[in-house]
């Protein structure tokens, strides 16, 4: 009589094998490229002796880049993401929200290339406050521009932004109409959506995450300052298509940042899905597995990522 064996896989054995095997693939995607920026002078710059430091954090980026991630060809969409980490506009926290989202992103079909734009410093540039704001737009046009070469859409080019990067991230969404750069060729800057996580959006008093608000417009800034950047109060129904995702208990950028920015987006019809988890602090994406999920569903409802 041939004996039967009872073979039980546990939830838990199944979740740590899926993450197991998602972190394997994504070690295996490696940059294709480090883009400069600029093919010339960059904007805004003058001559300093600051050198840029850090392998993997950042300080002092003087030379701003885009690394690129190419799209798992098996899953590509065409669409492609430029990625913003953050840092409180004072670092560039590379590795931990840049590359390793980007290898996640691009494992699932999606370009992504990773921005390290400088940032805002009275030493390397005349006017501080828009530095990085030219940063991202070039990075937008820069992509739009290759995506024939790279295989991409063109209509389909998004910004991802965390923390401070949040912030420029929504800056790029709201203040495309202006060109900071040189743009000859009218190029589009509107990002096609912008995913904001645990984003600082606001320069007021009430909501702003001061580090970040004085290393980007001064301790003391002007009310027209506070004004431009805050962007929740710069949306209209131009606006591109949103996705936000906070925790309620970030003690670091008040989850206000996010619900008043989707207010906006709300009073203005332009789409906007936002996720709020009752607990994990600021930068929960270091501690809550599986948050992209709900993320990645929004991208296929949208034609940004291929359906299962």
């Amino acid at each position: 009589m041939q004996k039967t064996t009872n073979i039980f896989i546990s939830k838990q054995s199944v979740v740590f094998v899926l993450t197991f095997l998602l972190f394997f693939t994504c070690k295996l995607i490696h940059a294709q490229e480090i883009i400069n920026l600029y093919h010339s002078n960059i904007p805004n710059s003058k001559p300093s002796d600051i050198k840029e430091s850090g392998e993997g954090m950042y300080r002092n980026v003087t030379t701003p880049t885009l690394e690129y991630f190419k799209a798992n060809p098996d899953k590509a969409s065409g669409a492609a993401i430029i990625v913003v980490p953050g840092g409180g506009y004072s670092v560039v926290v590379y590795q931990g929200e840049g590359v390793s989202n980007a290898k996640v992103l691009a494992e699932q079909g999606i370009a992504t290339f990773v921005l390290k734009y400088r940032l805002p410093n009275d030493d390397i540039m005349p006017d501080k406050k828009i530095g990085p704001l030219q940063d991202a737009q070039q990075a937008l046009k820069l992509v739009r521009e290759n995506a024939e070469k790279w295989g991409l859409d063109k209509n389909k080019i998004g910004i991802m932004g965390f923390s401070a990067g949040g912030h420029l991230a929504s800056t790029a969404a709201t203040h495309f109409e202006k060109s900071y750069i040189e743009n000859s060729n009218n190029t589009s800057l509107r990002p096609d959506f912008q995913i904001l996580v645990y984003p600082v959006i606001s320069m007021t008093d009430s909501l702003t995450h001061s580090g970040s608000r004085d290393a980007l417009i001064g301790k003391n800034p002007s009310k027209e300052d506070v004004l431009l950047f805050s962007n929740e109060m710069q949306v209209n129904t131009t606006t591109p298509p949103a996705y936000l995702t906070h925790t309620a208990d970030d003690k670091t950028v008040d989850v206000d940042n996010s619900i008043d920015y989707f207010e906006s987006l709300r009073h203005n019809n332009v789409d906007a899905e936002m996720h709020i988890y009752p607990k994990g602090g600021h930068g929960f994406i270091f501690r809550h597995q599986g948050w992209m999920n709900p993320l990645f569903e929004w991208m296929k409802r949208n034609d940004w990522m291929k359906k299962d």
